[in-house]
Protein backbone atom coordinates (compact mmCIF):
# COMPACT_ATOMS: atom_id res chain seq x y z
CA UNK A 1 0.00 0.00 0.00
CA UNK A 2 1.32 3.44 -0.93
CA UNK A 3 1.08 6.68 0.95
CA UNK A 4 0.76 10.14 -0.50
CA UNK A 5 2.85 12.10 1.96
CA UNK A 6 3.23 15.85 2.10
CA UNK A 7 6.03 17.25 4.22
CA UNK A 8 5.38 20.96 4.75
CA UNK A 9 8.37 23.19 5.57
CA UNK A 10 8.39 26.58 7.28
CA UNK A 11 10.65 28.14 4.64
CA UNK A 12 10.09 28.56 0.91
CA UNK A 13 13.20 26.52 0.07
CA UNK A 14 12.92 23.85 2.80
CA UNK A 15 11.43 21.22 0.48
CA UNK A 16 14.31 21.53 -1.96
CA UNK A 17 16.80 21.26 0.91
CA UNK A 18 15.04 18.09 2.10
CA UNK A 19 15.51 16.21 -1.18
CA UNK A 20 19.07 15.13 -0.35
CA UNK A 21 17.96 13.99 3.09
CA UNK A 22 15.23 11.81 1.59
CA UNK A 23 17.63 10.32 -0.94
CA UNK A 24 19.87 9.31 1.96
CA UNK A 25 16.92 7.79 3.84
CA UNK A 26 15.93 5.84 0.72
CA UNK A 27 19.46 4.39 0.51
CA UNK A 28 19.08 3.29 4.15
CA UNK A 29 15.77 1.58 3.21
CA UNK A 30 13.80 3.81 5.61
CA UNK A 31 11.54 4.94 2.77
CA UNK A 32 10.78 3.69 -0.74
CA UNK A 33 10.06 6.62 -3.04
CA UNK A 34 7.90 5.90 -6.09
CA UNK A 35 7.57 9.51 -7.21
CA UNK A 36 8.13 12.97 -5.81
CA UNK A 37 7.48 16.62 -6.53
CA UNK A 38 8.13 19.85 -4.68
CA UNK A 39 6.27 23.11 -4.22
CA UNK A 40 8.22 26.25 -3.29
CA UNK A 41 6.31 29.45 -2.59
CA UNK A 42 8.45 32.55 -2.22
CA UNK A 43 6.81 35.16 0.02
CA UNK A 44 6.54 37.83 -2.68
CA UNK A 45 5.09 35.55 -5.39
CA UNK A 46 1.41 35.12 -6.24
CA UNK A 47 1.71 31.42 -7.00
CA UNK A 48 4.06 28.64 -5.96
CA UNK A 49 6.67 27.07 -8.18
CA UNK A 50 6.37 23.31 -8.69
CA UNK A 51 8.74 20.70 -10.03
CA UNK A 52 8.91 16.96 -10.34
CA UNK A 53 11.92 15.51 -8.56
CA UNK A 54 13.17 13.11 -11.21
CA UNK A 55 16.36 11.93 -9.49
CA UNK A 56 14.30 10.43 -6.62
CA UNK A 57 11.85 8.45 -8.70
CA UNK A 58 11.98 4.88 -9.77
CA UNK A 59 9.63 2.12 -10.83
CA UNK A 60 6.08 3.08 -10.00
CA UNK A 61 6.48 6.77 -10.86
CA UNK A 62 3.19 8.36 -11.85
CA UNK A 63 4.58 11.26 -13.85
CA UNK A 64 4.00 14.92 -14.42
CA UNK A 65 0.34 14.65 -15.39
CA UNK A 66 -0.58 13.39 -11.91
CA UNK A 67 1.40 16.13 -10.16
CA UNK A 68 0.02 18.76 -12.54
CA UNK A 69 -3.55 17.70 -11.83
CA UNK A 70 -2.97 17.57 -8.07
CA UNK A 71 -1.15 20.91 -7.88
CA UNK A 72 -3.66 22.54 -10.19
CA UNK A 73 -6.50 21.40 -7.96
CA UNK A 74 -4.77 22.55 -4.78
CA UNK A 75 -3.18 25.81 -5.86
CA UNK A 76 -4.93 27.05 -9.01
CA UNK A 77 -8.58 26.15 -8.53
CA UNK A 78 -9.24 28.71 -5.78
CA UNK A 79 -8.37 31.51 -8.26
CA UNK A 80 -9.71 29.95 -11.46
CA UNK A 81 -13.34 30.75 -10.74
CA UNK A 82 -16.40 29.54 -12.57
CA UNK A 83 -14.76 29.70 -15.99
CA UNK A 84 -13.43 26.19 -15.58
CA UNK A 85 -15.96 24.89 -13.09
CA UNK A 86 -16.96 21.77 -15.01
CA UNK A 87 -13.36 20.79 -15.71
CA UNK A 88 -12.48 21.39 -12.06
CA UNK A 89 -15.29 19.08 -11.00
CA UNK A 90 -14.01 16.36 -13.30
CA UNK A 91 -10.47 16.75 -11.97
CA UNK A 92 -11.65 16.65 -8.36
CA UNK A 93 -13.70 13.54 -9.14
CA UNK A 94 -10.65 11.80 -10.62
CA UNK A 95 -8.59 12.60 -7.54
CA UNK A 96 -11.31 11.40 -5.18
CA UNK A 97 -11.46 8.13 -7.15
CA UNK A 98 -7.78 7.56 -6.34
CA UNK A 99 -8.06 8.39 -2.63
CA UNK A 100 -7.25 12.10 -2.59
CA UNK A 101 -10.31 13.67 -1.02
CA UNK A 102 -11.48 17.23 -0.53
CA UNK A 103 -10.33 17.31 3.11
CA UNK A 104 -6.77 16.45 2.08
CA UNK A 105 -6.80 19.11 -0.65
CA UNK A 106 -8.19 21.74 1.74
CA UNK A 107 -5.65 20.87 4.42
CA UNK A 108 -2.71 21.19 2.02
CA UNK A 109 -4.13 24.40 0.52
CA UNK A 110 -4.52 25.94 4.00
CA UNK A 111 -1.00 25.02 5.13
CA UNK A 112 1.18 25.53 2.05
CA UNK A 113 1.09 29.31 1.77
CA UNK A 114 3.47 32.08 0.64
CA UNK A 115 6.81 31.73 2.42
CA UNK A 116 6.50 27.94 2.85
CA UNK A 117 7.26 24.86 0.77
CA UNK A 118 6.22 21.23 0.58
CA UNK A 119 7.59 17.95 -0.64
CA UNK A 120 4.98 15.58 -2.09
CA UNK A 121 5.92 11.90 -2.07
CA UNK A 122 4.23 8.81 -3.34
CA UNK A 123 6.00 6.26 -1.19
CA UNK A 124 5.81 3.01 0.71
CA UNK A 125 7.73 1.38 3.53
CA UNK A 126 8.08 4.79 5.17
CA UNK A 127 9.28 5.00 8.74
CA UNK A 128 7.69 8.42 9.39
CA UNK A 129 9.28 8.89 12.80
CA UNK A 130 12.77 8.34 11.36
CA UNK A 131 12.05 10.74 8.47
CA UNK A 132 10.75 13.39 10.89
CA UNK A 133 13.71 12.93 13.25
CA UNK A 134 16.19 13.20 10.38
CA UNK A 135 14.57 16.42 9.17
CA UNK A 136 14.72 17.79 12.73
CA UNK A 137 18.41 16.88 13.10
CA UNK A 138 19.26 18.64 9.85
CA UNK A 139 17.43 21.80 10.96
CA UNK A 140 14.47 21.36 8.64
CA UNK A 141 11.23 22.01 10.47
CA UNK A 142 8.68 19.79 8.75
CA UNK A 143 5.05 18.96 9.39
CA UNK A 144 3.53 15.75 8.06
CA UNK A 145 0.30 15.77 6.06
CA UNK A 146 -0.64 12.46 4.45
CA UNK A 147 -3.28 10.18 3.10
CA UNK A 148 -2.99 6.41 2.84
CA UNK A 149 -3.95 4.83 -0.45
CA UNK A 150 -5.41 1.36 -0.74
CA UNK A 151 -3.87 -1.01 -3.26
CA UNK A 152 -6.88 -0.37 -5.54
CA UNK A 153 -6.44 3.41 -5.30
CA UNK A 154 -2.73 3.12 -6.06
CA UNK A 155 -3.54 0.95 -9.08
CA UNK A 156 -6.12 3.53 -10.21
CA UNK A 157 -3.47 6.29 -10.09
CA UNK A 158 -1.18 4.22 -12.29
CA UNK A 159 -4.05 3.40 -14.65
CA UNK A 160 -5.10 7.05 -14.98
CA UNK A 161 -1.64 8.54 -15.26
CA UNK A 162 0.42 5.85 -16.93
CA UNK A 163 2.99 3.33 -15.73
Amino acid sequence: MATLTVWKFETWDGANQAIGTLESLAKQKLIRIHDAASVSWQPEKRRPRTRQVRNMTGPGAVGGMFWGMLFGTIFLMPWAGAAIGAAAGAVAGSLIDVGIDDDFIKEVRAQVTPGTSALFLLSSDEVADKVRETFRRTGLRAKLIHTDLTDDQEAAIHELFGN
